[in-house]
C-alpha cells in the first residue's frame, strides 16, 4: 500500500439553540435554562455584538470559509464531535442546558460532507432516549456514520467505518468520560439506549478497548479514538489523561487520540508518531456575545488536518487552519488572531516536545521531537 490518507477532525459542533433558530426549519425556541427562556435570545446576543444575521440562512452558512478549506485540502475522512441532539422530542432532560436541532435541518451537516459524527458527549441525551434514537436514525438516513452512542451498549461501542479506498479505511470509536459532565445514568445498558461511557481511565479499561479495537482490524486501517473528557475551560491536562492517551496508542493500537469538551484548543502531543489532541475546542457554537472567559478567546476555532502514511499509519504532517466565529459563521482568522492561537498552542504543547509555528497563509504547522 502506498500514498497518504488525510483526516479532518475538529472539536464540538453545537447546532442547537441559536444556530437552530436561524436555519430554515427552527425548533420551538422555548428553553428551560435558568436565565434564558428563548433560543432567540442567543441570536440577539450575537447580533448585538457583530451585526444582523440574515436568517433564515442556507444549510452551509455556519461553515462559512471552512467549506472552501475542505475543498482545498480534500481530506478523505471528515470527523466531528456532534454535541447536539437531532430531534423533535419535547422532553427536556433536567440539566439546565439542552441542545436540539430540528432533523429537517440535517443539511447543516451534509453540506460540509461530514462522514462521521461522534455522539459520546454530554448533550446527545438532552431530549431523552427517544431524542437519541431519532438522532441516530436521522444521521443514518443522511448517510452519516455514528459512534459512541446507541440503542444499547453493544451499539454504543460499535466502530464507525469510513471507506477511503479498496485498501484503506478510517475506523472511529467514540468514548465519553464523566469529567466532561456526562451523567452516569446516560451510560448505555444491555437493553438501554445511551452513551459509550467509560467508568475510569485504568489499564483494565485500556485492555477492554484494545480487545474491541483490534477485533476485525484490517491492514491499512487508521484507528481513531475520539473521547469527550475534561472541563470546559482551562489548559490543565491531568496525568491520568496523558497516561490513558499513551495507552490507547501503545496497547490498544490507535493512530489518533481525538479529544474534545474544552471550549478552546488545548495542547498537542505526537506520541510514537501518533497525534494526541487533548482538546480540540469548540468549532461551531452559539456563544457569541456571552460574557466571561474572554481570556481563552473561545471565538477562535481550528480545523485539524492530519496526514498519515497509508502503509504504516505514521503521522506525516499536522496542519491547523484557524477561524473566527462571527454572526454564527466561520471566517478565516486574520494573521493577528492566528498568531495568538499559535503562541498559545506552542506554549501549552511545549511540555510534550511539540512546536507550533505560524505560516504566511495564517495556517499553523505542528512539529514534534
Amino acid at each position: 500500500m502506498t500514498g497518504t490518507v488525510t483526516l479532518f477532525v475538529c472539536g464540538d459542533v453545537m447546532l442547537g439553540r441559536g444556530i437552530d433558530q436561524i436555519l430554515l426549519h427552527p425548533s420551538d425556541p422555548h428553553l428551560q435554562e435558568a436565565y434564558v427562556t428563548s433560543a432567540k435570545e442567543y441570536v440577539a446576543l450575537a447580533e448585538r455584538l457583530n451585526g444582523p444575521i440574515p436568517a433564515p440562512i442556507d444549510s452551509s452558512y455556519v461553515w462559512g470559509d471552512a467549506i472552501d478549506e475542505l475543498q482545498h485540502v480534500a481530506p478523505q475522512a471528515r470527523i466531528i464531535n456532534l454535541e447536539t441532539s437531532v430531534t423533535k422530542s419535547r422532553y427536556y432532560a433536567p440539566k439546565g442546558i439542552n441542545y436540539r436541532m430540528n432533523p429537517e435541518n440535517i443539511g447543516c451537516l451534509t453540506s460540509a460532507g461530514v462522514d462521521c459524527c461522534v455522539l459520546a458527549n454530554n448533550h446527545n441525551l438532552d431530549f431523552g432516549k427517544a431524542g437519541l434514537i431519532e438522532t441516530l436514525e436521522t444521521l443514518k438516513h443522511a448517510g452519516i456514520e455514528t459512534t459512541g452512542a446507541g440503542r444499547n451498549s453493544a451499539e454504543a461501542q460499535t466502530r464507525a467505518v469510513i471507506e477511503v479506498s479498496d485498501a484503506a479505511r478510517v475506523v472511529v470509536f467514540g468514548f465519553g468520560y464523566g469529567s466532561s459532565g456526562i451523567p452516569l445514568e446516560w451510560a448505555a445498558g444491555r437493553d438501554e439506549p445511551g452513551i459509550n461511557l467509560l467508568t475510569d481511565l485504568s489499564d483494565r479499561t485500556i485492555a477492554e478497548i484494545a480487545r474491541l479495537a483490534q477485533a476485525g482490524r484490517r491492514q491499512g486501517d487508521i484507528l481513531v479514538a475520539s473521547i469527550h473528557w475534561g472541563g470546559n475551560w482551562g489548559y490543565r491536562i491531568r496525568q491520568n489523561e496523558v497516561r490513558f492517551a499513551h495507552g490507547l496508542i501503545e496497547t490498544a493500537g490507535f493512530d489518533v487520540v481525538h479529544g474534545h469538551s474544552s471550549h478552546h484548543p488545548k495542547a498537542i502531543e505526537v506520541y510514537h508518531d501518533r497525534p494526541v489532541l487533548y482538546g480540540c475546542g469548540d468549532f461551531i457554537n452559539d456563544y457569541e456575545g456571552i460574557g466571561g472567559y474572554e481570556a481563552f478567546r473561545g471565538e477562535l476555532t481550528l480545523m485539524y488536518f492530519l496526514r498519515f502514511d497509508a502503509a504504516s499509519g505514521r503521522l506525516v504532517d499536522l496542519v491547523l487552519s484557524p477561524f473566527k466565529i462571527s454572526r454564527f459563521q466561520l471566517h478565516r482568522a486574520c494573521q493577528e488572531d492566528a498568531a495568538w492561537l499559535c503562541s498559545t498552542l506552542d506554549r501549552e504543547s511545549a511540555r510534550f516536545g511539540t512546536d507550533v509555528s505560524l505560516n504566511k497563509d495564517s495556517t499553523l504547522t505542528v512539529q514534534w521531537r
